[in-house]
Parts: C-alpha cells; structure tokens; sequence
C-alpha cells in the first residue's frame, strides 16, 4: 500500500494546486479506517514538501517520492498492523546506476531530551509521550525492505535511512546526535542546522536521472505493479503457478486448497465411499481486487493435483480471450473454459472443483432460445453450480451486474448453499491490483458515478493512474491508437447508446452505428466469425485481436478484461443536469435511405436495459454499474469523453487539469522497465502440461 508517488518536482506542483492533502487524507481514511488527525495533515503538508523542495534544491527534483507506504501488500495482515514509513526515495546511484532507496522518518519536533540516562532507545519530546529513537523505527523498515521477502531481496542496491527534523537544531535534539544513539546505514539524523550535509548527500546517492526506472522496479516488487492477466497465462503454460498471489488473495486460495485435501482426499487412491460433502468459498471484491486472479490459479492447482476442474463464467468476453489467446492450439485448456449455462444435467461424477469468476451475472435460469424444452433448466442455476461440484468458488462484485436478469447475489450464493446443505466460507478482498494498483482511481470512479456514498471528489494524480477528459472523440481516438501503435495494449469502448448493426452482405461489412458529429466508428462485429474480409474479429476475441483497435467495445465484450490504455465515451444514457446525474431510455428509428437503424431519441439502446417494464432505479443502476466495468479496465490510463457538453463540462471540473510533467504515461514516457511488450497468442502445437505428479516422477528418473 502507499498513500501517493510521485516524483518531488511533481509533487511541489501538486501542492501548489492545493490538491496534496486532500488526496493523502483519503488514501489515509481508506487504508486505516479513520481520518487523518490535524497534526498528520499539517505534517504532510509541511514536512513532506519541506524535503521536497530540499530535493529540488539538490538538484534531484527527478527523484520519486513514496509517501507512507508499506514493503509488500503482505503488510496490511500483520497482526499489529502495517509497518508505515513515512516517505521512500527512489532513483538511481551515481556511477554504477543501481537502485538507489532511502528510507526517511519525518519528525516535527523542535526539541527532545534523553528519558533515562542509561538508555539512547527512548527520548522525550514534549507534549508527547516517551518516543521511539526514529533510527530503530528506520531499523523495522529497513528489515522490512531488505529482507529475504523484501522488494530489494536479490537486486543490486544502495539502501539507507534517515530521519529528518527540519524544525530542530543539532543543539536542541542533542540526545538523538550523541555517542550511544543507534548507528547504522539507516540511523542518520539531519536537522535544520545539518542541511547543507543533506543537499550534498542527496546529490551523491541519486542520479540526475533514471528515478522513473527505478521507481518501477520498485512498485513491481512491492507488488503494486500487476502482470497483465492474459499475459500472465501466457507466461505461465506449462507450469503450476499463474500468478504470484499476495495478501488475502494467498489467504483465499490457501483456505481453499486446504480444504479440497480435506474433503476431496488423495486423487490417486478413490475412496471406497464418496464423501458426500460439499464447500461452498464466496470471494467478494471490487473491480481490480484480483478475483480472476485467484480463480485462474485454483484451477491450474487442481489441474497440477490431478483433480477435475472447471472454469465457468457468465462472460463470452472473457471465455473468448482465454480460448483464443491463451488455449491456442489446445483443445484440452479451452474446454475447461465454460459458462454457467452449462451445468443443466449435473456432471456424473461431480467435478472436484469448479471455479465460478463474475458471479454476478448469474441468471435465475439455465435457459436458450435455442435449446429445446427438455434441455431447459429447470431449478435455479446457482443450484446447479453447486451440485455440479464437490468444491465451488463462487467471485462477485456486485457494483459490476449490468443486466436486469443478472441476479447473482451474496444472499442468493448464501440462500442456496443452505438449501443445500453445502457448507459456506465468505472472504472479501481489498487490495487493488488493476488501474496501476491505484485505490484512489476506484474509489474515484465509485464517487464519481454515485455508486458509493461518498461525495464525489477532484481526481488527484497520485503516479500510479492517469485520467484525462477529451475534447471530442476525435481526440480520445487519436490519443488511443498513437498509445496502441506504440506499443501498449489499447481499446475504445462505449454506453449502449447507437443501435448496433448485425454485419451486412456476403463480405459481412460492419456499419458505422456509433455516431458522434462527423465522426463514425462501428461496434465490435456482432458476430461468431471473421468480417470484412477477415480483418475484423468475432465479438468473443475483439478484446484481443489486433484488427479489434478499429472499433467500439461496450461493456459486454469488455468485463473481466484489461488494457493499457482505455478510452470510455459516455452517451446520454447518462447525464449531468443540475448537480445530480440524470438517467435517459432512448429510441430508435430506421434511415429511409438506406433501411438502417439510427437514433431517434438519444439515452440507452441497450435492449435489455432500456425497457419500461424496468424500473427507474434499477434502470439507473445497470447504466452505472456499465460505465463502472467501463472506467476500471485500465491499467495505466483512462481518457474520458461524453457526448453531452454539461456533462463535459462536469468531468473536465472533477478530473482538473493532470497533465504534470511526466505523470502521463504514453509509451515514449515510461521508463523502460515498464515498456514490456505484451505476450503473443500462443502458437499451436504446445507440449503437453505436464501434473506435479508426473514432475516429480520425471525429476526422480536417472540414466543408469
């Protein structure tokens, strides 16, 4: 966790801007379940811009500051709470450019006297209560970051520490200077009379430049920095583990795995009587929160076990990508991809696992116009997903259900598993590893729609999420496309606000619904095959295929997946109209020249969505919960446009003016530890994956 990154020339401006402590005091209420107290406010703002300008004054203004972070994500479940330091500096040494860390204790006090003359641990600071030498709470952070599971563990490094009382004199806090006070590289103390020594220090251990490269390594590994989900897969075939599971995330997965061995036994030796329980695992948590995460590693677990599992999912979005992208070639790994609706006859025997990722969109019923009536499901479908396994794993969020017959629940996953019989274990997870690892842009985003009770709030640029509104969709193309040819992954995506076209003729030509002034792009091909010549892709790969730039996304060829960069245009399906947000069905009518559906009255067209029999309010969330699947699929930046002036008018107000040097992270400006290319689909004929069991064989044959 941290509080805010930036480097110190940024973070002067930001201050200026008068937008520091704002954004300091919500990151603090957030991760510590109370607000920040005056004394803590006044030391941001004095403190933390004092070093700063030192910095600046030094001549390092390049170098980043971490504000009130944590080592690892891993801190938060300490039992006594995270260890919090104040502030960690990041760039580059001078002459051998390795990582170059210091870790700083701001301390306000003007004056400390010894408590005991036999001790140098405590010392007195008045008004306040026996303090802590700050060079053994600098010891705490230093292990902490050092350490064998520490960010810095096998990098070559220069770390240090110090602890700063720019309101003190060497004379006035004598006790912390004198012999017998703690030594080490991280028990330096400057004051206001030492400053000088400061300026010269900073300017030997960082660099002039390079500190953006070096803040990445280091936000990768503190875990903040996420591998792209699809990536990750990619990376990872052939071998058990996905992704590397931190925080509760581990907890989750870990309780799961146990109790599989538990109930599930030996999958090599069948029992002669089957165990007729069954565990139910509810994970809930927002956008980012790492749900497909855990979910993709519980299945290549059982996989490598040699237990029977399946990934099912309500998303063709979702299911497309891992099919296409990622199970290339293999028809073993993309069968064990499958939907919610297709459990209707429960499998015999049951499966041992079955991974359930965007609850959510569960429907009350199994059922298909195309299905005949026998094939029909006939009980509720979160039922057949519990029958269909010994173990199910159920992953909501239910800020992202955008259809009116999404019905999935935590009272409906809890309801059933109690008609069942099944035992029910609920975790919720909090930390955030989309949108850069940025808690504040979902928060934002949460405030922003009206889905939280929060007042919406100013978007402070905290270096680990960009936002930006555009002028016209002109611009937010062009911003899209020059970040994707660059190099970054990229997509432009929707409301449901044009009517969407089935492709037309034999050479299945897509027309242009989405219509914005002069500028005319069409949907994502509502279709199971190649269009236009094979140059666009299906709706189930648009997310992926490259030929998918040139076109709109909605949100449900969109949900569960990512990109670098992602532009949302917003239509009047939702607008801002005298300080509330304002929610519009629309109409559609046929062009008498040409035959083709156009807008007649401007709101949504989502079929599903905009029909009467729905209520006003349920209406109103479906389009929210839609733009808030829409705002959270970037990882680095989201360029905003409406197609309504007022509304325009509202984000460009709330977002603010953010393009501070360096902090938008085109391609061109990320340090080159962030420019990694994205993983190719895999290519066919892959070796077989290969169970722990048959590793460990294989590992134990010899030659002779």
């Amino acid at each position: 966790m941290l509080l805010l990154k930036l480097s110190a020339k940024d973070l002067l401006t930001l201050d200026h801007r008068h937008r520091m402590v704002p954004h300091l005091a919500a990151r603090y209420r957030h991760f510590r379940g109370q607000d920040a107290s005056l004394g803590e406010r006044t030391a941001w703002a004095d403190s933390v811009v004092e070093l700063a300008r030192d910095l600046e004054a030094a001549g390092r203004g390049n170098v980043e500051m971490i504000v009130e972070c944590a080592a690892t994500v891993d801190e938060l479940n300490r039992q006594d709470g995270p260890r919090l330091i104040d502030v960690v500096l990041i760039g580059m040494r001078p002459g051998d450019r390795r990582l170059s860390v210091q870790l700083v204790e701001l301390k306000r006090w003007s004056t400390a006297t010894r408590v005991e003359a036999a001790t140098a641990e405590l010392v007195h600071v008045p008004g306040m209560k026996p303090q802590k030498h700050p060079a053994l709470q600098l010891y705490e952070y230093y292990r902490a970051f050092t350490g064998d599971d520490g960010p810095l563990a096998g990098l070559p490094y220069e770390c240090g520490g110090f602890a700063y009382l720019h309101k003190a004199t060497d004379a006035s806090v004598r006790p912390l200077l004198a012999p017998g006070a703690p030594t080490g590289v991280y028990a330096r103390t400057y004051t206001q009379d030492s400053r000088q020594r400061l300026l010269k220090d900073l300017r030997e251990q960082f660099a002039e430049d390079g500190a953006d490269s070096a803040a990445e390594v280091l936000l990768q590994r503190m875990n903040l920095r996420n591998t792209p989900l699809l990536d990750a897969m990619i990376t990872s075939r052939g071998e058990d583990t996905v992704f590397t599971l931190r925080g509760r995330q581990k907890v989750v997965a870990d309780d799961v795995l146990r109790t599989a061995s538990q109930i599930l036994g030996d999958p090599a030796q069948g029992a002669l009587v089957p165990d007729p329980r069954r565990a139910v695992f509810l994970v809930t948590g927002g956008a980012g929160s790492g749900k497909s995460a855990i979910g993709l590693q519980l299945k290549a677990e059982f996989e490598a076990a040699g237990r029977t599992v399946k990934y099912a999912s309500g998303s063709r979005a979702f299911n497309g990508a891992m099919q296409h992208h990622v199970g290339y070639g293999d028809s073993e790994f993309r069968e064990s991809f499958t939907y919610f609706s297709s459990f209707v006859t429960p499998p015999d025997p049951p499966l041992d696992g079955l991974v359930c990722d965007e609850a959510h969109r569960l429907r009350d019923r199994s059922t298909s116009r195309f299905w005949p009536p026998e094939k029909q499901g006939t009980r509720p479908q979160v039922e057949e997903l519990i029958q269909a396994a010994r173990l199910t794993v159920f992953f909501l969020d239910e800020s992202q259900s955008v259809r009116p017959n999404e019905v999935g629940t935590a009272g409906l996953i809890e309801d059933a598993a109690a008609r069942l019989g099944a035992t029910l274990v609920r975790y919720e997870l909090w930390e955030q590893f989309r949108c850069g690892g940025s808690e504040a842009y979902v928060r934002w985003v949460r405030q922003m729609l009206g889905i939280s009770a929060e007042e919406p709030e100013g978007w402070t640029p905290d270096g680990l999420m960009h936002v930006e509104v555009a002028d016209s969709p002109e611009e937010l193309e062009h911003i899209i496309r020059s970040e994707a040819l660059a190099g970054a992954t990229a997509r432009m995506v929707a409301g449901f606000c044009w009517p969407w076209t089935k492709p037309q003729g034999p050479e299945k030509r897509l027309e242009a619904d989405v219509r914005i002034g002069d500028w005319h792009r069409p949907w994502n091909a509502d279709s199971d095959s190649f269009c236009e010549n094979r140059s666009v892709p299906p709706s189930r790969i648009w997310s992926v295929h490259p030929g998918g730039l040139d076109q709109i996304g909605c949100v449900y060829t969109a949900q569960g997946l990512e990109w670098d960069w992602c532009g949302v245009i917003m239509g009047d399906d939702m607008v801002w109209r005298d300080g509330r947000w304002l929610f519009q069905r629309g109409e559609r009518c046929k062009d008498p020249g040409t035959g083709v559906q156009r807008v007649a009255v401007s709101g949504s067209l989502d079929p599903k969505v905009r029909t009467s029999s729905l209520s006003d309010d349920e209406f109103a969330r479906c389009v929210r919960n839609a733009y808030h699947v829409l705002l959270t699929r970037a990882t680095r930046a989201t360029v905003l446009y409406s197609t309504d002036d007022e509304t325009r008018d509202h984000l460009k107000k709330l977002v603010g003016d953010v393009r501070i040097d360096g902090l938008r992270p085109t391609w061109e400006n990320l340090p080159p530890e962030a420019r990694v290319p994205h993983q190719a689909r895999m290519s066919r004929g892959r070796k077989r994956r290969l169970t722990k069991r048959v590793r460990k064989q294989r590992e134990d044959w010899t030659l002779f």
